[in-house]
Parts: structure tokens; sequence; C-alpha cells
């Protein structure tokens, strides 16, 4: 449950993720907290409101205003993670306000029936080309935010608006985006049938078909060791798990399938 009366002021948040979007490295560093869990940087005690746009004051701010905190240290500097399930709310929920006010909306009645469809039906492929075409309207008008960290950001910024699920992303051991399991809230919605867990792959788009099936390949191959997890075994409760290989070639889904292993 998020707990509404600890959120930072909403008008604030906006304002931070307004000036983040304004970076320009590649991707930005509430992008990296969502779709890697961590960034690392320096924690600065003072800096002048003028330079709110460097990486470190940027983060300094997020830390002041509680939206991370620190976790140790990685390759030699400050390791900032998301301190709580309340704040990760947060920065989903107002990183899609973002998107919307750049034009991107939605119908939320068609949202909804598709996210039922997901839960208890088993129909994966329209809610995925449902996020694949807010994700390709948002990113043609952003080009600057195209890439891996944007497609995977968004996916998981799209998912965790859906009641029947809470994805969880963590970072593989090679040090690529992992995959994204939608985590069953089965203690809400007793009779939910369905859970999923999504190997999610980015390549660009001068990328050829070959190239797109050698992807494939390998993203099935990797999902059955994910799907084998001790956490996904244990949440996925009475659902049935479908395991899914979802791959964007830039703005453009060219792949949405489910991978039946033979035992």
């Amino acid at each position: 449950m998020v707990e509404t009366n600890i959120r930072i002021d909403y008008d604030k948040l906006r304002m931070l993720i307004r000036h983040d979007k304004e970076f320009t490295h590649d991707a930005s560093i509430i992008q990296q907290l969502v779709t890697q869990g961590f960034v690392i940087g320096t924690l600065n005690e003072n800096f002048p409101a003028e330079r709110i746009n460097d990486p470190d004051n940027f983060l300094s701010l997020l830390f002041y205003f509680g939206m991370v905190t620190i976790d140790g240290t990685y390759d030699g500097e400050t390791k900032f993670i998301i301190p709580n399930e309340v704040v990760r709310d947060q920065m989903y929920t107002y990183l899609l306000d973002t998107y919307k006010e750049n034009d991107l909306v939605y119908d939320r009645y068609s949202k909804g029936k598709l996210e039922s469809k997901l839960a208890y039906h088993g129909e994966y492929k329209p809610y995925f080309e449902y996020i694949a075409d807010c994700l390709k309207k948002y990113s043609s008008q952003r080009d600057k935010q195209k890439g891996e960290a944007f497609v995977h950001g968004f996916t998981l910024a799209m998912t965790s608006q859906n009641k029947f699920y809470r994805p969880i992303s963590e970072l593989d051991n090679d040090g690529g985006y992992a995959d994204i399991f939608l985590s069953p809230l089965c203690d809400i919605y007793k009779d939910m049938v369905d859970s999923y867990i999504i190997e999610l792959k980015y390549c660009k788009s001068q990328t050829t078909d070959e190239q797109v099936k050698k992807l494939f390949e390998e993203a099935s191959a990797q999902i059955s060791r994910y799907a084998d997890s001790e956490m996904v075994r244990e949440a996925v409760k009475t659902t049935k798990l479908h395991k899914l290989v979802v791959i964007y070639r830039g703005a453009e889904m060219v792949a949405c399938e489910e991978i039946r292993i033979l035992l």
C-alpha cells in the first residue's frame, strides 16, 4: 500500500523531472533509477540554484528531498538507490505525467480493459502493443530520449500503473538490463490467473532482421534462468507464469512472443 501522507510535494517533483529531461547525457538520472535500480555520484552539501542541472547537484537535491538514499559505494563512488516502494511509485507516476504533458494521452477505460485481460485471460499481446504504440508516439516527439534506457523505463512506468501487478526489475550479473517480472498482487486479487516475466531487449533502428532473430534466440535462452529464480517461484503463487520476449528495434516493437520451454 502507498501512504499518500508521506509523498513529497507534487509540484516539486515535477520541477525536478523537468530539469532532469534537460540533461545532455544519454540516460537521465531518473530513468537510470527506475531501470537499473541505482545511480552513482557525489553528494554535495551546497550548490547554487543556477547549477541544479549539474548531475551531482541534481542527485544531491534528490537525496535532500528523500527521493534517494545512500547504499554504500560502487566503483569507488557513492551509490544511491530508491528508498522504498512509495518513492518508486512516485517516480513511475510522475515520469508518466511528464510524458502526458508532451501530448501522450490514453484512454483509461480501454487501458483498464487490456489490464484485466492480461491478468485474467492471458491476453498479453494487446497490452504490450498498446504500450508500444504509446512509446512510439512519445519517442517520435522526443528523439533525444530514444534508446535502451527510455524503452525500459517507459515500459516499467506503464506497467507500474497496472493495478494487478507490481513490476520488479533488476540488473543482470553481466551488467545489462535484465527481465521485468510482473509480480501478481494475489493478496488483493485472489482470483488472478496469469503472471508474467518479460525479457525486454533493445537494438538500434538499423539492426537487420537476422540480428533481431539472433537476439530473440538469446533472450529465449535467458528467460528460463530468470523464471526459475526462487523469488519468482514464490511470487507467482497459483497463477500461470508466462515467459515473454519483447524486442524493440528503435521505437518499434518487432517481437512480443511467449516462450514455451519443454521439460
